[in-house]
């Protein structure tokens, strides 16, 4: 299971992320939901990566670099009935790798009502801190941050 670098375009993408976008307003109200859509990971600032299975996308993420030296993770979603296999570690140590060879600081935003996930940052380093731009304090995120080279 390679993760590769893919395009906004790529066919599966748009199911995919709509997928997620039902999850996450299943978990949370509107307001709470900070999702980056097709357009913003277009941007020359943006990588996204994934994980393919017989011509499929079963797993996304995405690095969004900012302009003060760091990039926030977004976007990272596996499929309910796709999850433990082991794609999201591997879409996170690809995005790490690359935020460390451009030396960059990782934030993240995550909800609350996923302890799975703030589990998987926690193992790889990210530790939690104050709400940063563009969000503001929200009862039901969780902001984090993992320094370069912090593996």
């Amino acid at each position: 299971m390679a993760v590769l670098k893919l395009s906004p375009n790529q066919p599966g993408i748009a199911k995919l992320l709509a997928e997620s976008d039902a999850y996450m307003a299943g978990l949370y109200p509107a307001e709470s939901n900070h999702l980056t859509d097709i357009r913003a990971l277009s941007d020359p600032s943006t990588t996204l990566v994934g994980i393919v299975e017989k011509d499929e996308v079963v797993a996304c993420g995405a690095l969004v670099r900012q302009k003060n030296g760091y990039a926030e993770l977004k976007r990272m979603f596996v499929p309910k009935d796709l999850r433990g296999r082991g794609y999201g570690k591997k879409i996170l140590h690809e995005l790490m790798s690359i935020a460390d060879t451009e030396n960059l600081t990782l934030r993240l935003e995550t909800g609350t009502k996923q302890p799975e996930a703030i589990s998987l940052y926690q193992s790889h380093g990210f530790v939690g801190i104050e709400a940063f731009e563009p969000y503001g304090p929200d009862p039901l995120s969780v902001f984090m941050e993992r320094a370069k080279y912090a593996r």
